[in-house]
């Protein structure tokens, strides 16, 4: 009987699911970074036999640039066998300004609902009848929110 780690890997294995066979590879090579280095990843992604790492900060740049050589020639000897499928002939890094937004931070907000402050006590001097009932119409609802 397969367990749920066997199930799992079967199904990734399949060729509809090709793209999470991506996505464990770029966490196998993303987890070979030190923990620091780790938390300031924003996202990763393969384009053009090339696997780029979107960082948030630029000493996190920095850091990446002085780890990369290492990590380019190990990865030129030893492959995971996550990345068997993905020729990743270049590894490059940049930083986005872009701010990120945590979901727990976004919250809607009511409107506030402030009390009426008209009495509906104007004078109504139009001389076009039909304008004349929209606006008297106006003066009784606004009459009518006052009383209640």
């Amino acid at each position: 009987m397969k367990n749920a780690r066997d199930i799992i890997n079967s199904i990734q294995n399949r060729p509809q699911f090709s793209k999470l066979s991506r996505f464990k590879c770029i966490e196998t090579i993303q987890l070979s970074f030190s923990a620091p280095l780790q938390k300031m990843i924003k996202f990763a992604y393969i384009k053009n036999d090339t696997l780029f790492f979107v960082l948030n900060h630029p000493g996190a740049k920095q850091e990446f640039d002085n780890n990369i050589q290492s990590i380019k020639s190990a990865l030129k000897y030893v492959q995971p066998k996550e990345c068997q499928e993905h020729n990743i002939k270049d590894i490059k890094a940049f930083v986005t300004h872009t701010p990120t937004r945590n979901n727990d931070q976004i919250q809607v907000k009511e409107p506030d609902h402030y009390p009426e402050r008209a009495k509906g006590e104007f004078a109504i001097t139009i001389a076009d009848e039909k304008l004349q009932n929209v606006f008297k119409e106006i003066q009784k609802i606004i009459k009518e929110h006052n009383e209640s």
